[in-house]
């Protein structure tokens, strides 16, 4: 089995002065990683600000004998983030890892959600993030070596009661996810998302306390480093919550092809479980694999011959 080593490695992780991003922050320091705890020091719901939690993180792993620093910038302050990565290439010189975790909760039925906490959720998981590796990527570029780790969320994969704000900010950063693996690949920069269960402050109030027993932060970060190490995939979601570990996929049914004559509404009603029928699905590996996908398809119900 070949260990993970993060020795010499720098990494910026946001949200890490409690919960999920402590976890990964101490984690990564006990097998060598330089890390930057970055936390704005607010509640759950993204008021107020208080730097001594990521001191106290900081202090944890100094005095294991690590290296570590404080970061208090808001990941929404564009200008902020891009203080924070200077001061990080100042002091290290380089930027390996970037662990996008830090989020806040507005819960409310979409019907009775204000626009402003619609925002304001998106503005924090989405944008914060867009930011924060915005400013780390051309770093990584020049280096030829990047490990990007987004969190995403069950609840933007799969819907939950009461988070349409948080969803849709967790399902964007799939997207964003998607196509940065792309981007990235020529210069080995693995971008990854991580959707994790653990009892934490988001998840307190939400869950059974047997269940959160189970559920500590330490249950996921294993996963977490895995995904931003030297031997990480790409493009890939992991779910994880109580030492489980799963990958998430979106896949698409196999398609079929109806000619001018059947190309009406009732014919897809008529043919939608076939339509539907995905025991053949496959993931598609971009948005172009989708649409040669589709035109091979037309094609050979048409008797065409596509140029390759």
């Amino acid at each position: 089995m070949t260990s993970i080593d993060f020795t010499d490695r720098v990494a910026i992780v946001t949200g890490a002065g409690g919960g999920l991003g402590r976890a990964y922050a101490l984690a990564l320091a006990e097998r060598g990683a330089k890390v930057v705890v970055n936390d704005l020091g607010g509640d759950v719901h993204g008021g107020s600000g208080d730097a001594s939690p990521a001191q106290l993180v900081v202090d944890e792993i100094t005095a294991a004998g690590g290296e570590a620093i404080v970061d208090g910038s808001d990941i929404t302050d564009e200008a902020a983030v891009q203080k924070m990565v200077a001061t990080v290439m100042d002091t290290w010189g380089h930027i390996d890892i970037l662990i996008n975790n830090a989020g806040i909760l507005r819960d409310k039925s979409f019907a009775k959600m204000e626009p402003a906490d619609f925002r304001k959720v998106v503005e924090v998981h989405l944008m914060g993030s867009v930011n924060c590796t915005r400013a780390v990527w051309p770093h990584m570029a020049d280096a030829g070596y990047g490990r990007i780790l987004m969190t995403t969320s069950t609840s933007g994969i799969y819907g939950n009661f009461g988070q349409a704000n948080y969803a849709a900010a967790k399902s964007g950063l799939v997207g964003l996810m998607n196509v940065l693996a792309i981007e990235g690949a020529k210069k080995n920069i693995k971008v990854n998302s991580i959707a994790p269960t653990a009892a934490t402050r988001m998840t307190e109030d939400l869950l059974p306390q047997q269940v959160l027993d189970i559920m500590g932060p330490d249950t996921i970060a294993p996963g977490a480093l895995f995904m931003v190490s030297e031997q990480a995939p790409t493009k890939t979601i992991l779910g994880a919550g109580a030492g489980v570990f799963a990958v998430s996929q979106m896949v698409e049914s196999r398609g079929v092809y109806l000619p001018d004559g059947a190309r009406t509404p009732e014919v897809v009603a008529e043919r939608w479980a076939e339509i539907a029928d995905i025991t053949d699905a496959n993931p598609l590996e971009s948005a172009f694999e989708q649409t040669s996908k589709y035109a091979a398809l037309a094609a050979r119900e048409l008797g065409l011959h596509l140029e390759s």
